[in-house]
Order: structure tokens, then C-alpha cells, then sequence
């Protein structure tokens, strides 16, 4: 018995220092330990064994059992270290190369303009209201005050679909479809892309955005839109910005004015910026004319309104000091990546 044993451990050490994979090992303890391994089946054999010499013999399998669980621990934790080390090298990090970065995406400038605008009047209590590019001539002009033999209706000026659809030339449009729903009051503004037959150039695209901005209720007066335009452009442009209103004409709305602001880079002392004047303009507004109130259903002596409307394009170019409109449609990604 104590001959096989000797046997028994000399095979299973030569078969542990002959592995060379961690499978084998295994292979070798199965082979040796396992319940139908060689040891197992010494343990079996006991019973022919005299019962003086079982102890001896017993405590001769569990010293070789302890021998080759020994040299399998050994081996298998020398042969971890070695693949362990083999991975590192394989896996090795170039701490000197340049690392690898991500291009993020980001908002574009009419964007970022548009929500701070939207922001500003959502926060007066207006709502956001959009409505169809391709619109009715009835909407874009007839509601608005704009006759037939207007020189905006020429196809010079507007892209006809035919007699009776445009691409819309502004977002007023909205302005009619929402008055004509007869829900009084009314605080809203109409974003939007806008279509004119413009050549393109440094400050004109056939393809632009504007925002017109709507209030009807009672009681209001030219007072309340310059409040409102003045309170705007601070939230705009800086708490110093200054408003200044000059006469002007549209159809829609009667007395009409334009706005300018004072420059923001020169504070109003004249600049390269505002061309020496000291002031920029912004956008067109006045109060709503009785006639386009009557047209769209509201009473004009117990409603009254105003309106105004702003190209999203100049804002963008005037915060962000851009000079040329067409950078922002070039989509050069030199050039957007500064915002």
C-alpha cells in the first residue's frame, strides 16, 4: 500500500509540473482527488486492509493528498501570475498619446437666441404658438390689412405656390388664426422660419426666421407695448439698455413705430458697432389696426392690441457680434463650435 502510494504522488507531481494550462491542472486534480480519482479509491481499498495498520495507511493518503493539493495550489497561483502578467503587457496604456475626444454637439446660435427670447416673454406670461409655413394669401396678406395691389404681394417679393398660397412672408399669419378663434385675451408670440424672394447677401436670405409677438385684451394702450419692448431689451441686452421709438409705417398696425436700442458695446457713445449713432435697430411694432381686429372677429371698441415682430437672425447677430447672416447657415463647424 505504502509502494502504490509513493506511486500515486510521484505520478500526479509529474503530471502538476508538466501543465502548462490552468484546464490540466484540473485534469490532474480530478484525475487524483476526485471522487473517482486514485486516493479516492485507495480509501475504498481500507477494508482489506488489517484493522491495526487502517490508521497508518490512512494517515499515509491524507499526507499524499496534502502533497499534491500543495504542489496544485503552488502551480495554479504561479500560473495566474504568469497569465495575469501576460494580459497587463498585452493591455499596456500609452499614457503619452493624445487621448481620444468625444465631438459634442451643441445648440446652434438661432437656437440658443430663440430660447432666450422665448424665455424672456414666457416669463411676461405669453404663450408660444406656431403655425403652417405654407399659408393662405387671405392670412399672410387680406387679414392683415394688406390689399391686393400691394407692392408686398409682388412675385418679386413673395414665393407663390399660386393665386392663393404663399410661403408665408411672416409669422403674423399666426396672429390672425389665433384672433380669429375669438379666446380672449390674448398674450402670445409665433416663431418661425419666414420666406421672401430676397438674393442672398452679408444681411438678406430667401430663408430667415422671425418672432411676432401679439397681445389683445381691453384697455391696452401704445404705453403697455413700450413697457413691454423696453423691459424686453434689458432682459436682452443688459439692465443699461435704453429704448427708442421712431414713427413709422405697416398695414397691420396703426400708429406703428421701430424700435431701436442703445448700443451695448459703446453704451450709446458711438461705435464701429452702431456705426457712430449710438443706437441699433431692433424690430417693428405698434398697436393693432381697428380693421385687422374687425376682419378677424373682435370688436375694436371694446378690444384694443398691440404687436411687433423681430428677426430671430439680427438678435443672434447683433448678441453674438456676428457680421455676415450667412455664416449661420454655412454650418462650418469652426465657426458654430464658438457658441
Amino acid at each position: 500500500m505504502k509502494d502504490r502510494l509513493e506511486q500515486i504522488k510521484k505520478d500526479a507531481l509529474a503530471q502538476i509540473e508538466a501543465a502548462d494550462a490552468l484546464e490540466k491542472l484540473n485534469d490532474v486534480k480530478v484525475k487524483y482527488l476526485g471522487k473517482k480519482g486514485e486516493l479516492t479509491a485507495v480509501l475504498k481499498s481500507m477494508k482489506d486492509v488489517a484493522p491495526e495498520d487502517r490508521p497508518k495507511v490512512g494517515q499515509m493518503v491524507n499526507e499524499t493528498r496534502a502533497v499534491i493539493e500543495e504542489m496544485l495550489e503552488a502551480t495554479k497561483t504561479k500560473m495566474e501570475k504568469a497569465i495575469r502578467e501576460e494580459k497587463l503587457k498585452q493591455e499596456v496604456i500609452d499614457v503619452t498619446l493624445p487621448s481620444k475626444k468625444s465631438s459634442v454637439g451643441h445648440r446652434h446660435p438661432n437656437n440658443i437666441a430663440l430660447e432666450e427670447v422665448e424665455r424672456i416673454f414666457v416669463g411676461m406670461g405669453y404663450e408660444v404658438v406656431e403655425g403652417p409655413e405654407v399659408e393662405y394669401d387671405l392670412y399672410n396678406f387680406e387679414k392683415l390689412n394688406i390689399p391686393a395691389d400691394h407692392p408686398a404681394k409682388d412675385e418679386q417679393d413673395t414665393f407663390y405656390i399660386n393665386k392663393d398660397i404663399v410661403l408665408r412672408t411672416q409669422t403674423s399669419p399666426v396672429q390672425a388664426r389665433v384672433m380669429e378663434q375669438g379666446k380672449l385675451p390674448i398674450r402670445m408670440i409665433a416663431p418661425g422660419r419666414v420666406f421672401r424672394s430676397d438674393e442672398v447677401d452679408a444681411t438678406h436670405s430667401p430663408s430667415f426666421h422671425q418672432i411676432e409677438g401679439l397681445v389683445i385684451d381691453k384697455n391696452v394702450s401704445f404705453s403697455d407695448l413700450k413697457g413691454t419692448l423696453e423691459e424686453f431689451a434689458k432682459e436682452l441686452f443688459g439692465p443699461e439698455t435704453k429704448t427708442k421709438f421712431r414713427p413709422h409705417h405697416f398695414p397691420f398696425t396703426e400708429p406703428s413705430a421701430e424700435v431701436d436700442v442703445s448700443c451695448f458695446k459703446c453704451g450709446g457713445k458711438g461705435c464701429r458697432f452702431c456705426k457712430g449713432s449710438g443706437w441699433i435697430e431692433i424690430l417693428g411694432c405698434g398697436m393693432v389696426h381697428p380693421h385687422v381686429l374687425e376682419m378677424c372677429g373682435i370688436d375694436p371698441e371694446e378690444y384694443t392690441g398691440f404687436a411687433f415682430g423681430v428677426g430671430l437672425e439680427r438678435i443672434a447677430l447683433l448678441k453674438y457680434e456676428i457680421d455676415d447672416m450667412r455664416l449661420l447657415y454655412e454650418n462650418d463647424i469652426r465657426f458654430l463650435k464658438q457658441f
